[in-house]
This record gives structure tokens, C-alpha cells and sequence, in this order.
């Protein structure tokens, strides 16, 4: 596992969540403003050289999770399909 590596995807999902014309009919999530919360809350945690909660992590970057809800939705799926398997990779056997 790699936190830097963990910050660094955290950092890619909250580029693409900001981007203009994003769609989360199907998210969860009503905007970006409240995704990007959840996310920096992750990323706080992850810079002060801790694990946020698991479970929390592993559903953000889940098939059929709020992020892919999202990304497909809005257009950049091949993008968060990079983004989960970097997730994969960083977060090792979380």
C-alpha cells in the first residue's frame, strides 16, 4: 500500500468530479461541492499519514459505486476505469 500513492488518486477523483457539465442524477450525491467534502475529508486523513475507513475508500472506487455512477453519467468512464485501477493498485489489500 502507498498513502502518497492513495493522495495522488484521491487528488485525480477530485479534478474529474469538478469538471463542468457533471451529472449526479445517479451518484448519491447532489453536487460537486458535497462529493469533493467526502473526498478531502479522505485525503486529510491520508496526508497526515493515516487510513481513512476502508469500506468507505473501497465503495468510493467500487463497480457500480458513486464514482462510476458518476462517471459514466457525465461522460469520462474510461477515466475513472484508470482511476480504480490505480485505486487498486495504491490501496494494495485494504
Amino acid at each position: 500500500m502507498s498513502i502518497p500513492g492513495l493522495v495522488s488518486v484521491f487528488r485525480a477523483a477530485r479534478r474529474l468530479i469538478h469538471q463542468p457539465d457533471n451529472d449526479f442524477s445517479w451518484s448519491g450525491w447532489t453536487d460537486a461541492d458535497e462529493v469533493g467534502r467526502e473526498i478531502d475529508a479522505m485525503t486529510l486523513v491520508l496526508e497526515r499519514g493515516e487510513l481513512p475507513d476502508r469500506l468507505a475508500m473501497r465503495v468510493l472506487f467500487a463497480p457500480t459505486g458513486p464514482l462510476q455512477e458518476l462517471s459514466l453519467s457525465s461522460g469520462w468512464a474510461q477515466e475513472f476505469l484508470e482511476l480504480a485501477d490505480a485505486f487498486d493498485r495504491e490501496s494494495g489489500s485494504l
